[in-house]
């Protein structure tokens, strides 16, 4: 049986930090889904489409994949999208014990509506623990050097939305 993952996020950017959890993984799952989050109550600063591009672009360029990786977007439950993509996992991110809290609760509801469906969380690595895209989109429009945390197309696009030169 193919083992199907999903990694869900708003991704708005996507960062380094994400990129390792991706690569990390993939190396679990036969087929990796990144599943991009519409996630209009978050108000995004990119499009839906405007992530998933980035996000095609930067996994294109992973050099140790480990398994498949397909990336989409999503509007719906991820539970009933993970059911709907025959998925048995979900890989959660976490940086600091602030997202335990609220991924710990999240856990717990999606076990009540979906009990099997696993949910496997990998620590960043301590080289990633304290980005987030938040960070990220406010130095980047304070006009603050982001290219340590973002691939050189990401901080692009970044720059061309806050209307800075590189």
């Amino acid at each position: 049986m193919k083992r199907i993952g999903i990694y869900p996020g708003t991704f708005d950017p996507i960062t380094k930090g994400h990129l390792h959890i991706i690569q990390r993984a993939s190396n679990l799952v036969d087929h990796l889904i990144v599943a991009v989050a519409g996630n209009q109550k978050k108000n995004p600063l990119f499009s839906a489409q405007e992530r998933l591009s980035l996000v095609e672009e930067d996994i294109s360029n992973l050099y140790d994949k480990g398994c498949d990786i397909s990336v989409e977007s999503f509007e719906e439950l991820l539970i009933s999208y993970a059911h709907k993509k025959g998925a048995t996992c979900v890989f959660r991110g976490l940086r600091a014990v602030s997202d335990f809290e609220f991924e710990f609760q999240m856990t717990g509801m999606n076990a009540k509506l979906a009990p099997d469906i696993e949910t496997v969380f990998l620590m960043a690595s301590d080289k990633w623990q304290f980005v987030s895209s938040s960070f990220i989109k406010e130095i980047g429009s304070l006009g603050g050097d982001i290219s340590e945390f973002v691939t050189p197309q990401v901080q692009e696009k970044l720059l061309k939305k806050f209307k800075i030169s590189s």
